[in-house]
């Protein structure tokens, strides 16, 4: 006879095949994970959830975070070689550094959303180690430039093939994780851009110790030893990377069955969780408000973000003006490791919370207080504290801004197109920000101070702005009737409608 304990057992194993079968069933065979009102019609194990969570974060966030890492270097190491005597060996006068970081600007904006939807077209798993390499060659290059007009044709192709990394990795992890889990793992890789700070630093004072590399004497060690290290790890990518789980050697069926299933539960009325590149839902991702707003917000954001890395090196040297060269290069660690910790700190708690636009407002009172410290003492100890509390506010926004607008679409063309824009934004934000301080302004910069108080002002008020605005549509949207609405369309044309689907809600 039966007792409670096995009949107890019994059912729970059949509830598990049942919900084994389901989650089968809506990957393999192309059915939706929810209804049209949005409802959840799977039941999926936490446990295996968490497991395959675990599996994920081991086999991709360390590649791609090592990518990006030389990818921030191999494009703010000009700071560094600044300082190492590049402006001299170049012959560059008045505005002319600041016209070289435009250049690589110029080509970074202009090739982002289409190196983004190459991306897609291509697959990931081809297409960041392929952009790896390139980009590794161009800052070989930079260690041969003669003059002015060469380095700037370097540097344009640099932008060209850099282009594509940032919004390429984010897309990349959104094929992979849930709405709730992805900011934490874009900051586990965006943490980077801090951390370059910090490790540019430190490798550049530690390649400046050496007498030579080859023939190669300075500033030109650094571009040519990062160089040769980003290539290697572009070669060593294309072994490790996968374009999407399908396709993972390291997944079981079920594993990678469940990791499909997991995020149709997400899209409303969503049959493929990896679509055709489609017009209209690329547009759909372009300018959906949210993308929009964002993108605003990320703009003024990497106005900072960019400016510190750029100039950061410039900025030490003039508060600590009597200092020596490798003593000038570490100063400029600190603030970028304290940076680091809150950018992963914030999309961490945006993660447990599953709320974002928290942090949205939390940042810019941080950046605000550190840029009023720059415009009212000229103390070294104030001021130098004073890049702790910027770099604070400033680097979590990279992670918060792009898992933002990937969870406010559905289809995965949506999503590549909305992050293509929001870092294009940023990227005219770092246009901006390598004019922003210029050398008449030194050594206190207050023109360049005055204009991030203000962008970090702004982007607290947008933010207020956007986080009342959603919740308002959000509760508009509960008082429509979806079966009404959705009538008379057919399936294909509700796919197509996104994030204008009624039943779709904004994700704060």
């Amino acid at each position: 006879m039966a007792t409670s304990k096995d009949v107890l057992q019994g059912v729970t194993e059949e509830l598990h095949e049942a919900s084994k079968s389901n989650v089968v069933d809506v990957a393999e065979r192309g059915h939706a994970a929810t209804n049209q009102d949005g409802c959840v019609l799977v039941e999926l194990d936490r446990a295996a959830e968490r497991r395959l969570r675990l599996k994920t974060d081991l086999c991709i966030i360390p590649t791609v975070a090592l990518l990006y890492l030389f990818c921030f270097i191999d494009r703010a190491n000009i700071g560094n070689a600044k300082l190492a005597g590049l402006e001299k060996d170049l012959g560059l006068t008045g505005y002319d550094y600041n016209a070289l970081l435009s250049i690589f600007y110029i080509s970074y904006i202009v090739f982002e959303i289409p190196c983004t939807l190459a991306c897609k077209w291509m697959g990931p798993g081809w297409f960041l180690p392929a952009t790896s390499v390139a980009f590794g060659i161009c800052s070989l290059g930079m260690a041969y430039v003669p003059d002015l007009s060469t380095a700037a044709g370097v540097r344009f192709l640099l932008g060209v093939f850099e282009a594509g990394m940032l919004p390429g990795i984010a897309y990349y992890l959104s094929r992979w994780y849930r709405r709730s889990e992805l900011a934490f793992r874009l900051a586990l890789y965006i943490v980077m851009a801090p951390l370059a700070g910090a490790f540019g630093g430190l490798l550049a004072s530690a390649i400046l110790t050496l007498d030579h590399f080859g023939r190669l004497r300075t500033w030109r060690m650094i571009f040519a030893i990062e160089g040769i290290i980003t290539i290697g790890l572009g070669l060593v990518a294309f072994l490790t990377l996968t374009d999407r789980p399908e396709t993972a050697r390291w997944l079981t069926p079920d594993e990678k069955a469940l990791a499909l299933a997991r995020l149709q539960a997400e899209r409303v009325s969503t049959t493929e969780v990896i679509d055709t590149i489609d017009g209209t839902r690329m547009l759909r991702g372009i300018f959906n408000p949210v993308t929009l707003s964002t993108s605003c917000i990320f703009l003024l954001d990497n106005i900072t973000v960019q400016g510190l890395a750029f100039f950061a090196p410039t900025v030490v040297r003039t508060i600590y003006p009597n200092a020596s060269l490798v003593s000038q290069q570490l100063h400029t660690v600190p603030p970028y490791v304290v940076g680091a910790f809150f950018t992963v700190l914030f999309p961490f708690l945006s993660w447990r919370w599953d709320h974002r636009m928290l942090f949205f407002v939390l940042g810019p009172p941080l950046m605000v207080a550190g840029y009023m410290m720059f415009l009212a003492s000229s103390s070294a100890t104030v001021r130098y504290g004073a890049t702790f509390l910027i770099a604070s506010g400033a680097f979590a926004f990279g992670a918060l801004c792009t898992a933002h607008v990937s969870n406010n679409v559905v289809s995965d063309t949506a999503r590549s197109s909305a992050i293509g824009t929001t870092v294009m934004f940023g990227n005219i934000g770092g246009l901006i920000s390598t004019w922003s301080f210029l050398p008449f302004d030194a050594p206190n910069y207050p023109i360049g101070n005055g204009l991030n108080l203000a962008t970090s002002s702004l982007i607290l008020v947008l933010a207020a702005c956007m986080w009342l605005w959603m919740k308002r549509d959000n509760q508009r949207r509960e008082q429509v009737d979806v079966d009404a609405a959705l009538r008379d369309m057919p399936p294909a044309q509700i796919q197509h409608l996104d994030w204008c689907n009624p039943a779709f809600h904004w994700r704060t």
